[in-house]
């Protein structure tokens, strides 16, 4: 009987391992919702140079610039540029930008006329349509500014 235990082992034994199963579907339907993104240009002054004589008209010397601000716009000051000494190097550099005028009476719905405006118009359903039937899935493309996305998922574990 102890000759024939080494044997006895080599014989199968039944297995016994967990399986699980999983099957599922989905489709997703959007509708873009109309949007604005809007960025407002600010004020900017910037003069550079050498070798030049300055005025504003009145004052020698004046470097110019911006002054106190109206609905988001700063007044400016302009400036006039001579040649210091005739003959001589000289270099000069004016940079002005007038900002975006702050809107004082939006109602709900309206943009600011700014400089940097980017709009997008809602979504128009149409036929846009998706179904499952028994893991079949239909999709059917809608208007402008919609999306359908369909998925089908199956998963095996065993452990």
């Amino acid at each position: 009987m102890k000759r024939l235990i080494p044997f006895l082992f080599l014989l199968s034994a039944p297995a016994y391992a967990d399986i699980t199963s999983s099957i599922s579907s989905s489709v997703k339907l959007e509708v873009s919702a109309a949007a604005t993104a809007a960025d407002r240009i600010g004020n900017s002054y910037s003069v550079s140079g050498t070798g030049v004589n300055t005025t504003d008209g009145t004052t020698a010397g004046s470097l110019g610039g911006l002054g106190a601000a109206t609905n988001g716009v700063n007044a400016y000051t302009p400036i006039t540029a001579s040649q210091l000494t005739d003959g001589e190097s000289f270099n000069y550099t004016v940079s002005h930008t007038t900002g975006d005028t702050i809107g004082t009476s939006l109602t709900t719905g309206e943009v600011s006329a700014f400089g940097d405006l980017t709009s997008t118009s809602g979504g128009t359903v149409g036929d846009l349509d998706g179904t499952i039937d028994n893991h079949v899935i239909g999709l059917t493309a809608g208007g402008a500014g919609t999306s359908v996305t369909g998925q089908y998922t199956t998963s095996v574990t065993v452990d």
